[in-house]
C-alpha cells in the first residue's frame, strides 16, 4: 500500500512528459509549415501576365497515372508550364524528377506532354536525379547553371521548393499550377506536413545533398 503514491507520482510525470512532447511536436510542425510560406512570400505568382520574364523554369515531377488514372497533380503541372512558356517568359524548362527504372521515367513523360503542347523540344531539358524537391533544387544551380530559377507546381510545394532553395543561396521565385480538390489530395496535403518538417531538419540539422550529382550539364543558349 505504501507504494501506490509513488507509482502515482511516476503516472502523473509520464502524463506531463507526454503532453509536453505532444505540444513540442505540434509547435514543431506549426513553425515548419509556417516557415516556409514566410519564405515564399512575394515570390509566388497566379498571375501569368504579373510573371517577370525569365530563363529557366524548373517543373517538378510527379507519376502521370495513380491506380490507372490520370493524375491531376501532373496534369495541372504541365498546364502552368504550357501556360508560363507560351507567354514568353521563358527560354527553357528543365523537367526534373525521378528515373528509379527504365519502366518509370518521370522527365520523360513530362517532356513528351510539354511536346504535345507545342514547347520545342530542344528547349526542354531531363534531370533524371531529381528524386526528392531538394535535389531538384539543388541541381538546378550546381548541375544546370539555372539562376534565377521559376518552379512550377501546386503552391504547396512552390512553397517548400523557394525555402529550400533560399537556405541553398539560389534565387527561386514560383508559378503556381492548379490545385487538386481536397478529396483527391487529402494524401498529399497531410504528407505535405512531415515534408514541411523533413524540410527543416534537411536545412538545419542534417546538412542533406542530393543523392546524384556529376558533371554539370549546360542549358540551351
Amino acid at each position: 500500500m505504501k507504494k501506490r503514491p509513488k507509482i502515482r507520482s511516476w503516472i502523473k510525470r509520464i502524463c506531463v512528459l507526454g503532453v509536453l512532447t505532444a505540444l513540442f511536436g505540434v509547435g514543431l510542425i506549426s513553425y515548419t509549415y509556417v516557415s516556409a510560406i514566410w519564405a515564399s512570400r512575394g515570390r509566388i505568382f497566379t498571375d501569368v501576365n504579373a510573371l517577370p520574364k525569365g530563363k529557366v523554369g524548373l517543373v517538378f515531377g510527379t507519376t502521370d497515372r495513380v491506380n490507372g488514372r490520370e493524375n491531376p497533380y501532373f496534369r495541372y503541372r504541365i498546364d502552368a508550364a504550357e501556360k508560363v512558356w507560351k507567354a514568353g517568359k521563358l527560354d527553357t524548362l528543365i523537367v526534373s524528377g525521378d528515373n528509379r527504372t527504365r519502366y518509370y521515367n518521370e522527365p520523360e513523360k513530362m517532356k513528351q506532354a510539354l511536346i504535345a503542347r507545342g514547347v520545342p523540344a530542344d528547349r526542354i531539358v531531363c534531370d533524371y536525379a531529381g528524386l526528392r524537391t531538394l535535389d531538384s533544387v539543388v541541381r538546378a544551380k550546381e548541375i544546370f547553371g539555372a539562376e534565377p530559377v521559376l518552379f512550377l507546381s501546386q503552391k504547396f510545394h512552390n512553397e517548400r521548393a523557394i525555402y529550400l532553395a533560399q537556405a541553398n543561396g539560389i534565387e527561386a521565385y514560383g508559378f503556381n499550377a492548379r490545385d487538386v480538390s481536397a478529396k483527391f489530395g487529402l494524401r498529399t496535403q497531410l504528407r505535405e506536413v512531415a515534408a514541411r518538417v523533413q524540410m527543416w531538419l534537411d536545412v538545419h540539422f542534417l546538412n542533406t545533398r542530393p543523392q546524384h550529382m556529376g558533371e554539370k550539364i549546360k542549358l540551351p543558349d
